[in-house]
């Protein structure tokens, strides 16, 4: 999986009960944590804060609340003393993951502790095969989302209108066409803070009988650049200006300079 290679993981482990509640992931270039709970847990095993969560039998925490869970156990950056703190520590600048793997993310106010794994467990591993790996923005609030495990679907923002945020989207074209994959691919996110889980995409979206090899040929074979269309119509550049401005040629995309690449490829680099 590809974004599985770019992160480190570790167990979220109760002390007490002697058993594992989860797996938190980290990705370094983009500072996120994503909670993958066990799917065993219930409103009164699973941590407070993800409680909730469990409830409704959602399992993967989105980033904000895995966030919220970390500052929780971890010296605040605003501390009185947080300079002298960090000189102690040998640390440069605040970190968040270098708190949390100091205190191996011990809390006062539960029995929980983290520990480095190499290996991820079975359950992460089989839902990031519906993680999102690249999506499409397109007419009527309509997206297309290739995911992991190779299904292509068709989701309809306005059947999923509930989700936090989404309402939003859907008044705000701009916030709209902002759509990209949200890091590690576990949600689509709009301007990188109203956040879709790739679960709800997979679950609610229409199958589309394509492969996004499909769609990779279909841009390698029909997509021009302007010197390529100049050898085709054996004219020049100014030709083809005229021609756009006659509404004779569209242009798909504007300043297009040197190759080409997937969006989705250029993201994964990112985290």
């Amino acid at each position: 999986m590809e974004g599985i290679r770019y992160m480190k993981s570790y167990e979220i482990i109760d002390t007490e009960e002697h058993r594992s509640v989860g797996i938190l992931l980290y990705y370094e270039k983009k500072k996120d944590f994503i909670i993958e709970l066990q799917e065993n847990l219930n409103e009164w095993t699973a941590p407070l804060l993800f409680t909730n969560l469990v409830k409704k039998g959602i399992y993967t925490v989105p980033r904000d609340l895995s966030f919220l869970w970390i500052k929780e156990r971890i010296i605040p950056s605003g501390r009185q003393n947080i300079s002298s703190i960090l000189k102690n520590h040998k640390m440069d600048a605040y970190d968040e993951m270098k708190f949390l793997e100091l205190s191996k993310a011990k809390c006062s106010q539960d029995n929980l502790c983290i520990k480095k794994v190499d290996k991820l467990p079975i359950y992460v591993v089989d839902r990031a095969r519906k993680h999102v790996v690249d999506c499409v923005p397109c007419a009527d609030h309509k997206i297309i989302c290739f995911f992991e495990d190779g299904a292509v679907k068709k989701v309809d923002l306005q059947d999923i209108e509930s989700a936090t945020g989404v309402d939003k989207v859907l008044r705000n074209e701009s916030l709209y066409q902002s759509c990209q994959v949200g890091t590690g691919g576990h949600c689509i996110t709009f301007d990188d803070f109203i956040d879709v889980p790739a679960c709800l995409l997979y679950d609610e979206g229409m199958t589309i009988p394509l492969s996004k090899d499909d769609f990779i040929s279909f841009a390698r074979n029909n997509l021009l650049d302007t010197t390529e269309s100049c050898a085709v119509l054996e004219c020049s550049r100014q030709n083809i200006s005229y021609m756009v401005k006659r509404g004779q040629l569209e242009e798909v995309k504007v300043n297009v300079k040197g190759n080409l690449y997937q969006k989705g490829d250029i993201l994964r680099n990112m985290w």
